[in-house]
């Protein structure tokens, strides 16, 4: 039995309880500390973020050559008016910014550009437009290839027709019937590709019934990054007015 007569007794055992108190205090306020530690840096680690393989943001940016289209000029609401002339086509090129020196591969840069539209040519040379089509922003994620498209009295959707017939983009790819639309590969199938150069250019298709329609060409840039520096995708798109 502990012995509690007296005042001394007493004061000598509560003395002796805050000690115990305090030291236990300390210990657990050591291991709360330790813990933080270990979190911190483990947290650190984790969103370790690489930097840009390009110094100023990888920036593009792209034009109509006045070589292929002479009397092209853009307006005040950004559409790019194209006049026909007799080539059937005009042509669309591109500046991108160059890679952090050392990162480009035997000297040739791991670039990518994407060419997509929304104007399309199918059977019996009908020309349309799908304006429910985002071309490298997820159509095929959205179910738009069900979209009814208006021609005259009938309703067509993109499937529809590319069983019928083929579909041209005016980029220069085709639709056709024997074309997997909802695989996970399907998005490498459309569109077409400049790569590996610092200055990429498509021609895009532009015959004289296209006359008064417009479109929107859209432009993916992919600079690819490595185990040092991060990759960067921008999107552009490009509004046309045929004329």
């Amino acid at each position: 039995m502990l012995d509690l007569c007296g005042n001394a007794g007493i004061l000598s055992y509560i003395n002796g309880v805050n000690e115990l108190k305090i030291e236990v205090m300390r210990k657990i306020t050591n291991i709360l500390l330790l813990g933080f530690i270990i979190t911190f840096q483990v947290s650190c680690k984790k969103q370790d973020i690489k930097a840009d393989i390009c110094t100023d943001g990888c920036e593009s940016y792209f034009y109509i050559d006045p070589l292929s289209s002479p009397d092209t000029y853009l307006d005040e609401n950004g559409f790019h008016h194209v006049k026909h002339i007799e080539l059937n086509y005009f042509t669309i090129k591109g500046v991108l910014e160059e890679v952090i020196e050392g990162n480009e591969i035997n000297g040739v840069p791991n670039v990518e550009v994407g060419f997509d539209s929304d104007y399309w040519i199918t059977f019996n040379n009908i020309h349309f437009t799908t304006p429910m089509y985002n071309g490298f922003l997820g159509w095929h994620n959205d179910g738009d290839l069900n979209t009814p498209i208006s021609m005259g009295e009938y309703e067509y959707t993109l499937e529809d027709l590319s069983n019928r017939s083929s579909i041209f983009n005016i980029v220069g790819y085709e639709i056709t019937k024997y074309m997997c639309l909802d695989c996970p590969y399907t998005p490498t199938l459309v569109g077409t590709y400049s790569k590996y150069t610092y200055e990429p250019q498509m021609s895009i298709f532009f015959d004289d019934e296209m006359i008064g329609d417009t479109t929107n060409i859209y432009i993916e840039v992919k600079h690819r990054g490595n185990s040092t520096y991060r990759s960067s995708i921008k999107e552009h798109a490009i509004r046309v007015i045929f004329e």
